[in-house]
């Protein structure tokens, strides 16, 4: 199958590229560079022998999506691009809902155009607010969002929804992430942010190799083992995996289709770190600061339907996503070049 992956240079994305080569798949990227870079791309060739077609296109440009759309006539779409740093959503909110939700509205009418009738969402568990149990159920109602980011996920769902009820043909599939940390085992692929990382695992890897003084632990009085906040953390390779199962729910009955993405089981932030610790033989100094608003204590997977339904499992471990990372870090100490 030829599919379309916006922001497939990404961190996600290119994991999800690689897994789509090895899987028989055709991929085609679709890229700005807002949050990638060009490398991975040749990188991505390295690892699988296969340079997919890249286009550096924004996802809202209506003509160069159909310009693309024209020339590659792809099948399905796995809709990665948008902006994703919570913080920097509450500071400049209009620029994350234009974004987010103009890539999605012009994906979606020219998918129409083309006859394209498939796409994956990359969404979010921050769509259920904050839980009011856990594990967190796809059948649990989307709660009250914290931030702008998370809006715009809740709000893409529902625009996916009601595409769904007014075009019959139209199948959505709708993978809510957990928490991916983690990197290819190469050490070539990884998550590589610009400036102060905003993701716990990058920042743990950034303190390891020295590049940042000490690690932020926000909050250790919640009601927790440890007293810190607890996430379902997710290698993304795994991650990458789910996307391709997602595939076969593209396949029958349409209309849109929810399931999460996770491990089904719960690490508090110091016991990520002293797995990480662990893993690689090295010390993080850390240092606690008040809670931030907006987090939840626990927050974690139920995954019983992804495996009932796509025969998919997370198979990494938390040992494995820490060793993964450092490796990444320690071969990239000032990123993907």
């Amino acid at each position: 199958m030829k599919i379309l992956v916006t922001g497939g240079l990404g961190f996600i994305g290119s994991e999800t590229v690689l897994a789509l080569i090895s899987s028989g798949h055709t991929p085609v990227i679709a890229d700005n560079l807002y949050n990638s870079k060009i490398g991975v791309l040749g990188r991505i060739e390295t690892l699988s022998g296969v340079r997919p077609a890249f286009y550096r296109i924004d996802v809202s440009d209506k003509k160069a999506l159909a310009d693309l759309f024209e020339k590659e006539r792809p099948e399905a779409v796995i809709h990665f691009a948008g902006y994703k740093a919570v913080g920097e959503s509450v500071s400049k909110p209009i620029m994350y809902y234009r974004n987010n939700l103009m890539t999605t509205l012009s994906l979606l009418e020219t998918m129409e155009e083309f006859g394209c009738e498939n796409i994956v969402f990359s969404s979010s568990a921050t769509v259920y607010g904050t839980p009011k149990r856990v594990p967190l159920y796809e059948t649990d109602k989307r709660g009250e969002t914290t931030n702008p980011y998370g809006e715009t996920k809740s709000m893409i769902e529902r625009i996916l929804e009601d595409a769904c009820k007014a075009f019959s043909s139209l199948t959505a599939v709708i993978l809510r992430y957990f928490n991916p940390i983690g990197a290819h085992p190469s050490g070539l692929l990884g998550e590589d942010p610009r400036g102060i990382p905003n993701n716990l695992m990058p920042y743990i890897a950034q303190v390891a190799i020295g590049k940042r003084d000490k690690l932020h632990i926000f909050g250790n009085d919640y009601d927790t083992a440890d007293g810190t906040g607890v996430r379902d953390y997710i290698h993304v390779v795994d991650l990458a995996e789910g996307h391709v199962a997602a595939l076969k729910a593209l396949d029958g009955k349409k209309g849109a289709k929810v399931f999460n993405l996770g491990t089904g089981r719960g690490t508090s932030v110091l016991e990520l770190v002293h797995a990480f610790e662990k893993a690689n033989g090295v010390k993080i100094p850390y240092v606690i600061e008040d809670r931030r608003p907006g987090d939840v204590a626990v927050n974690y997977a139920s995954v019983e339907k992804a495996y009932r339904e796509l025969g998919y499992k997370a198979r990494l471990t938390i040992e494995d996503a820490c060793r993964d990372s450092y490796n990444f870090q320690l071969k990239n100490p000032d990123g993907i070049i």
